[in-house]
């Protein structure tokens, strides 16, 4: 069955089957009213924030696409007529024109104040396009909203409204130390009923689903609907520890799969969002990889760790620096770089300009190198997982063929237009691979440029024969490969030599 992620979030709902014997066992325990009604706090916190807790009102003009011409007898005096209107109606390409009729569409979501003055977060997406933003309290009253700044990579938003009496406000509290099974409250207007309260768990933290570039949900149980998105989840001490956000469904239906973009990453991103109307985020300029096993096999690195440097931006602060491709980041700014999601979003969160060490692994050994974080431009490329006449010079049966699956060849003129090569590109052009090959399997393809091998650059198709010779003379079970496209991207590849 094929599963969505939906930003307009369900609720969970359970099933169980219980043999009667251990029904009858454990109905106590099961039937027991603590249980049933979970927490005793549930209710005081509820009562304590739900003041605080918002409905986001949009309403955004969309021009609706002019019609078709209808049939009409060849001559009609009706004809020339019809075809000058619709014409009105419709702009270039068939969209819609100055006179195309339009019609109001609203929609509904929830948000939190966090600050009596007026301030309140919502999701981006609940406000995204909206021509009026409309904030209801939960007493009913309307406060027309102005959007202060909005950020689109973690689905945030800040509204301010102004009212006449202080407002209810909420705090946040330390997403870092949920624990995974703890009680959350989540409060918003599902399906249009405002001010609704439900509870549930942390069911998972950390979680990426591949919505952006700094994924780091919550998951929760806790029910949350069609109409809670940019509503807070709470702890039990009545602290915003995330914004619910999205679901994950197979119909838009709930199966008990809600996500929240954490506190810790809110408070950053409201904290530019009233400095400057918009974030701000660090960029090393660099391409990264995940480190698989066999790649921190090749390059001696134990335990697997870190995020592998594919490329570097000529532009990025990464390569003045000393980094180079092939190193492996395992610590930025003091933080430990667990695996390559958690570089980008340490590296986002890291302000602009500061001196920070990062240490890298190169030849199996730590360094430490020192970057200056540059600011990460919405026009730049964002630190991300990478993801038939032969050149005579080539030779077709020699080890690399025989232990990878590939022929090679020397770069020349006619091989770079063929396959569209850059000339600033250098190494060894692939020009065949075997379908049942290892390079296969890593998805290799002709016109695929080997730059490197075990980080020793190769320059012919007889370097690179004599390299891979040498590294299984010398036990090794796997090597990394460089490649780079016709383009100039590059990306690492572990491939077995046994």
């Amino acid at each position: 069955m094929a599963f969505t992620l939906y930003r307009l979030v369900q609720p969970a709902r359970r099933a169980a089957v219980v043999g009667f014997a251990v029904a009858t066992m454990l109905w106590p325990v099961l039937a027991s009213p603590a249980m049933a009604r979970g927490p005793d706090g549930i209710a005081d916190v509820a009562e304590s924030v739900i003041d605080a807790v918002v409905n986001i009102s949009t309403k955004q003009t969309v021009a609706v696409q002019g019609g078709q011409m209808p049939e009409l007898p060849p001559g009609s005096p009706m004809e020339k007529f019809l075809e000058d209107l619709l014409k009105n109606r419709r702009g270039p390409n068939g969209s819609p024109g100055p006179d195309a009729p339009s019609r109001r569409v609203n929609s509904l979501g929830s948000g939190f104040i966090i600050d009596p003055s007026g301030l309140v977060v919502t999701n981006n997406h609940v406000i995204a396009d909206a021509d009026e933003v409309t904030v209801i309290l939960n007493d009913g009253t309307n406060l027309k909203a102005e959007i202060v700044g909005r950020d689109k990579k973690v689905d945030l938003a800040l509204l301010r409204v102004k009212s006449d009496a202080p407002l209810k406000a909420v705090k946040f509290g330390d997403s870092d130390k949920l624990r995974l099974g703890e009680w959350v409250i989540a409060i918003g207007n599902p399906f249009s009923l405002g001010g609704t309260v439900t509870a549930g768990i942390v069911s998972a933290r950390n979680r990426d689903i591949n919505s952006g570039p700094y994924d780091n949900y919550i998951q929760t149980d806790a029910a949350i609907n069609r109409g809670n998105s940019g509503g807070p989840l709470f702890n039990l001490n009545g602290e915003v520890i995330g914004v619910n956000t999205a679901i994950i469904s197979p119909s838009g239906g709930s199966i008990g799969i809600g996500f929240a973009v954490p506190s810790k990453i809110v408070v950053g991103v409201i904290d530019q969002l009233k400095q400057f109307g918009e974030t701000r985020r660090g960029w090393l300029g660099v391409r990264i990889q995940p480190v698989t096993p066999e790649i921190a096999d090749s390059l001696n690195i134990k335990p697997v760790r870190g995020a592998l440097i594919a490329g570097l931006d000529d532009k990025g602060p990464a390569k003045p620096a000393g980094i180079e491709a092939g190193d492996v980041v395992v610590s930025f700014d003091g933080h430990e770089v667990k695996d390559m999601r958690d570089l980008p979003r340490i590296v986002a969160d890291t302000p602009v300009g500061k001196d920070v060490p990062v240490v890298i692994v190169r030849d199996g050994k730590e360094q430490t190198k020192t970057v200056k974080v540059a600011r990460l431009e919405d026009s730049d490329k964002q630190a991300a997982a990478a993801t038939k006449k032969d050149d005579p010079s080539s030779d077709d049966k020699g080890s690399v063929k025989k232990t990878l699956g590939l022929e090679l060849a020397n770069l020349n003129d006619e091989l770079r237009k063929r396959f569209g090569i850059q000339n600033k590109i250098k190494g060894v052009v692939i020009t065949s691979v075997d379908a049942n090959s290892p390079a296969a399997e890593k998805n290799l393809t002709a016109g695929n440029v080997i730059v490197s091998v075990q980080q020793q650059p190769v320059t012919t198709a007889a370097d690179l024969q004599a390299r891979i010779e040498k590294l299984k003379k010398e036990g090794k079970k796997n090597a990394v490969f460089l490649l780079s496209n016709a383009n100039g991207d590059t990306t690492f590849v572990a491939l077995n030599l046994q």
